[in-house]
């Protein structure tokens, strides 16, 4: 049955992962029941009510995600699924930076991570010292305008050489590490992404509702 039902389950939960990152929970929701019924329509195959959530959240991995400071309500526990399934980079809006914070427990028990502010001018060489050393870089306080500097990096445009990936950052070309990981952030509640920013990157949405809120003082 699940083999069977993989080719509609898997476009719900790749939709989702795509274009359901900026919204708060309750659009989620209504996007979700949207694209079924719209795949009922053209009967392609899917578990009956199938979500992202449901397809793609494991339940070990979440208490692991929820050691590290993720919140316990839906919203956040689909934002973690999203950043870790995500081909792109996310870009976490994070005014009270519950996501910010999950990013950092979650690099400093794995020992992986590089905090840096997008303000610091030498922002740049910090990310090479990154890739060169295998490490995770959390950029904070990016601004709705993403330095044109990031570009080769945020489309992981690498070169391949024989058996060796590099990409070429300014003028300077370095190896890729496959364990390199980037996320970005802003406090900014309400920023205004260019679409070529959506393009590159994942927006993922930590915004806290009041629904958010209640779901997270029901489980304390």
């Amino acid at each position: 049955k699940q083999v069977n039902n993989l080719t509609g389950d898997s476009l719900m939960a790749a939709a989702s992962i795509c274009y359901n990152g900026p919204f708060i929970y309750s659009y989620r929701v209504n996007l979700e029941n949207d694209w079924r019924k719209k795949i009922e329509e053209l009967q392609i195959i899917h578990t009956p009510g199938i979500t992202m959530k449901s397809l793609l959240e494991d339940p070990i991995e979440v208490n692991e995600w929820k050691l590290n400071g993720l919140p316990n309500d839906n919203l956040s526990i689909e934002n973690g699924i999203i950043i870790k399934n995500t081909r792109r980079w996310p870009l976490m809006i994070d005014p009270q930076n519950q996501g910010s914070n999950y990013i950092k427990k979650f690099g400093k028990r794995q020992d992986c991570l590089m905090v840096i502010k997008a303000s610091d001018q030498n922002f740049l060489n910090l990310i090479k010292a990154a890739l060169r050393n295998n490490k995770w870089v959390l950029l904070e306080n990016v601004s709705e305008n993403l330095d044109p500097t990031l570009e080769p990096i945020l489309n992981q445009q690498t070169i391949k050489k024989g058996k060796v990936e590099e990409i070429k950052i300014g003028e300077e070309l370095i190896e890729w590490s496959s364990k390199f990981k980037l996320h970005l952030s802003t406090t900014i509640p309400n920023p205004h992404y260019s679409p070529e920013t959506f393009v590159k990157v994942t927006i993922v949405n930590f915004g806290i509702t009041p629904q958010g809120l209640q779901e997270q003082m029901m489980t304390l």
